[in-house]
Order: structure tokens, then sequence, then C-alpha cells
């Protein structure tokens, strides 16, 4: 991979890049004619899917023909290739893929397309998809595993508790990890949750989910998800964790709690743990729905501070019922959280755990940046929508 630069890869490239979604678009019509059974596993609308496999082409294409970042090029198709599991793809499949972008790459490469290029670009996809296919052949035990859900509180109208015990065995997971998820009200979609509580012998899962704006999976959990229903799962993501004895400040917004909730009640089976505070942040002090919980951990744990954070101070007319959070004893605070945890004390020698909707995750890690903390310091998952 390391030779000549193959002036070929990057031409299509940038024939790719003038009509990404087209060129998605003819690829994946070429395979499921080939493999028309795999059609009704992926989403009845691919748009999601086709922009994120012109991503990953657009990267591949950049980076074969170069000297560096091979490495972390195998290991973003390896992963693919275990994600892909859930979908069904066998050997077979990869192979109709790579004829796929092979064909579709002739066609737009046009008079370009000669003996050596069609070389070049042969050898490109059979990589690609061969890295993904022998990832796939190396992981242990089933690509998918189901939980049925066995209660749900409705928080509001935007939030939602669901708890869940496995019915397949729980393949092993780590706190502050999020699951490839599926829900029966969309099936072949996935989002990825995070369970709010560390895995366990009994199979016990749960959720914390908002409803997005304008996201049909996450409003369809909180809405229509009923006990009885039957979830599946897929791998697990994410690199949330608590590394060594240096103290730590995690930074929660919302539903964003999930992950840094289930770290916390496993660091209170240690007898190791780190000073830990936490700041638990929501628009309006109603959607502080976790504090209760929280307060009892802190009172029972005093390696743990808590701040609770709110932009308003009363609750609008839809949050009803919903107890006053300074009842509790809790410090509660005004103002966004990231800022809010940005300027309460010097955190420049704590390992930092953020959690939350993208554009919080974004502004407190510039908060905390700005006022002396390394970003190496700084962990969060990929900011996209769960």
């Amino acid at each position: 991979m390391s030779g000549a630069t193959p002036p070929v890869l990057h031409r299509l490239r940038d024939l790719i890049d003038a009509d990404r979604d087209g060129f998605a678009q003819k690829v994946f019509a070429r395979f499921f004619g080939n493999s028309p059974e795999l059609r009704d596993l992926f989403p009845a609308h691919m748009s999601h899917v086709r922009e994120a496999f012109v991503d990953v082409l657009d990267h591949v294409l950049d980076v074969l023909p170069g000297d560096s970042g091979h490495e972390e090029l195998i290991e973003l198709l390896a992963q693919l290739g275990r994600d892909h599991r859930k979908y069904g793809v066998t050997d077979a499949h990869y192979n109709q893929m790579a004829q796929a972008l092979v064909t579709e790459s002739a066609r737009l490469l046009g008079t370009e397309w000669n003996t050596e290029s069609a070389e070049t670009v042969a050898q490109g996809m059979l990589l690609t998809t061969g890295v993904m296919r022998g990832a796939a052949q190396t992981v242990e035990g089933p690509a998918t595993w189901r939980a049925r859900v066995v209660q749900k509180f409705t928080i509001n109208r935007e939030r939602a508790v669901i708890r869940l015990v496995a019915v397949d065995p729980m393949p092993p997971f780590h706190s502050g990890q999020y699951l490839e998820t599926q829900i029966p009200q969309w099936p072949h979609v996935w989002r990825n949750l995070s369970p709010a509580i560390p895995p366990n012998d009994a199979g016990e899962l749960e959720f914390h989910v908002r409803a997005v704006p304008g996201g049909a999976f996450s409003a369809a959990v909180v809405a229509e998800t009923a006990p009885g229903d039957v979830w599946t799962f897929a791998q697990s993501h994410g690199r949330l964790r608590i590394d060594g004895d240096r103290p730590v400040l995690m930074v929660a917004g919302g539903t964003g709690l999930a992950p840094l909730r289930a770290l916390l009640l496993e660091m209170a089976r240690r007898a190791d743990t780190p000073p830990t505070h936490l700041f638990y942040g929501a628009r309006f002090p109603g959607e502080l729905y976790d504090l209760a919980m929280l307060r009892e951990l802190a009172t029972t744990n005093p390696w743990l501070t808590l701040t609770g954070v709110v932009e308003e101070t009363t609750d609008p007319w839809w949050i009803t019922g919903a107890v006053d959070p300074g009842q509790w004893g809790v410090s509660i605070a005004r103002g966004k959280v990231g800022d809010v945890a940005a300027r309460y004390a010097d955190w420049s020698d704590r390992q930092v755990l953020i959690a939350g909707p993208p554009d919080m995750v974004i502004s407190t890690k510039l908060r905390l940046r700005l006022a002396g903390v390394p970003s190496e310091r700084m962990q969060h998952d990929p900011v996209a929508q769960h």
C-alpha cells in the first residue's frame, strides 16, 4: 500500500465526490440486485446508510495510495466488518459488494478505465471488503442477542426509563459503553443507546431515552415502548472509563447521564474509587429526574460530590408533578452545565468524562479546554445522535 501513488484512486475519489449519493445508490442497486434477500435487512430509507458508506469509501480512497494512516484504516474497516454481522452479511456478500464497487467505478471512470486502472481499483476494493470479511470471521458468539422490556417509566413527554431483562446470553460489555440497538417499532433500524446500570449476571438492562426532535426512533421508544417488547442488540462500543486513581470530573447533560451513572454505580462497588465530582445538567428543574438517586449515592459514598445545573428556574407547563430538586439538599447552580463546571474550580489535574447531546459535548469540551484542562484528559463518545 505504500508504493507509488496510483492516481486512479484519487481521480475516482474526485468523481465520486461530485455525486456522492448517486454513486452510492447505483452501488447498492447492483448489490441488492445480486443479493435481494439482503434488502429487507437494511432500513427502508437508506440515505443515512449511503452517506456513511460513501464517507468510509472516501477515506479508503484517500488513505490507500499514501504512506501513512494504513493501520488506522484497517482498524476502521475491521470494526465495520464486526458491526455488519448484525445484517446477516456473509462471505459471498462481501465478494458481491466488491464486484458492485468495481463495476460502478468502471462506469464512472469511463475512458480512463484500462488494464492498469482496473487492477488498481480491484485491489483496493478487494482489500477493503477482505479486511471487513476477515474481522467478521474472527468474532466469537452470535451477531445479535435479545432482551425483553419488563418496565417503562414515563418521566415526561420527552423522556422515559426502560428496563429490560436479557432472554439470550448477554455478551460481555463494560460500564460506560453503548450498545447497537433495534426496537420492534423500527425493524432494521439501529441506534446506539447507553445502559444506565452496569452489566450484571441477572441480564438486567436500563436505558434513559429522550425523544430527540425529528428522531423517529427515540420518539417511538418514549411513546410506544411497552412491557413485553423484545429489543435486539449487537456490538458494544465506546471507551468511557475511569483510568487509575486520578481524581475525576464528570459532566452530564440530560439523559447523557446514563453511561456516567453506570460508571458511578460500578465505582461504588470498589474500595479504591478516586474523588469524583459530577455536574448533572438540564434545561428545566423538573428534568433532573435522577437527582434523588444520585443524592443517595453521594450520601453513602463520600468520594462523590454532586452539583445540579439548570438553565431555567421554573418548569414549562408540560412538565407536571416534578419534585423541586432543591428539596434533596443538592447544590443547584444556574447556567449551561459545561459553563458552570468550567468556572467552578481548577480541573486541570482531573480525568474528565463528558456525556450528553452533541452541542453540549462540544461546548463543554471547549469551555474546559479554555479553562486549562488538556484535551487528552477529556473523554466522550463520538459526537453523533444516539
